[in-house]
């Protein structure tokens, strides 16, 4: 439900960019540079309340005033302890489209970027070590990679022909697919613990992100 209001917000917003009337301040005499690369600041809240802070990079290639490709990426430096499936350090990537409206000193777009996001120490399973008739258990952690959507906003700034300043704003869904683990299970009728699994159906859990940096465009 959340994606689905996202998604139809986004094509809202780029319906409403599209017929924004052209006036005074309009570029469309003004050639645009191609490409674009920025480094970026970024942060993502998930629906716990815990935000992480990242740091990154994009590169935009505008195939004319109004649409462009762009791809991004983005590390979390932070080893977050017990955040369940976003524990761990955080990697992000993401490749889509922007459209929107290009004015003289500023503009105003949507975007769509599909992508990855990966943490470290995102899934775990217990294991068994020892003799079978008096094991012992501990926690493996192991990398989690999920499918990752970013739709939103972007403002964007020219104070030269050389410089952009850009802020993003929107919500990154992510997609957690089914995900077995083995638990451990009190036998009373063998008075000992076994190994039995256990499956966590998927999910789409919405984050709030945001995106702040300074580029060249050439």
């Amino acid at each position: 439900m959340e994606r689905k209001f996202v998604l139809n917000a986004v094509v809202a917003i780029i319906f409403l960019l599209s017929s924004l009337p052209a006036r005074g301040q309009d570029n469309s005499s003004v050639a645009v540079r191609k490409f674009e690369v920025a480094p970026e600041f970024t942060t993502i809240t998930f629906p716990a309340g815990d935000t992480e802070l990242g740091l990154g990079g994009r590169l935009t290639y505008n195939l004319n005033k109004r649409f462009a490709l762009e791809a991004a990426a983005y590390f979390f430096p932070h080893n977050c302890e017990f955040c369940g499936r976003h524990a761990g350090r955080g990697t992000e990537g993401l490749f889509g489209v922007k459209i929107g409206k290009r004015f003289h000193k500023w503009g105003i777009f949507g975007k769509a970027r599909p992508g990855v996001i990966s943490f470290s120490q995102g899934q775990f399973d217990i294991i068994a070590i020892g003799m079978p008739a008096t094991p012992s258990f501990v926690a493996e952690e192991k990398r989690l990679t999920a499918f990752a959507f970013d739709a939103g906003g972007v403002l964007e700034f020219y104070p030269s022909k050389r410089i952009i300043t850009r802020l993003d704003f929107g919500s990154t869904i992510i997609h957690y697919g089914p995900q077995t683990n083995n638990f451990p299970f009190f036998d009373p009728a063998t008075g000992t613990f076994t190994l039995r699994p256990f499956t966590t159906p998927a999910q789409n859990l919405g984050t709030l992100q945001i995106m702040a940096g300074v580029g060249f465009r050439f």
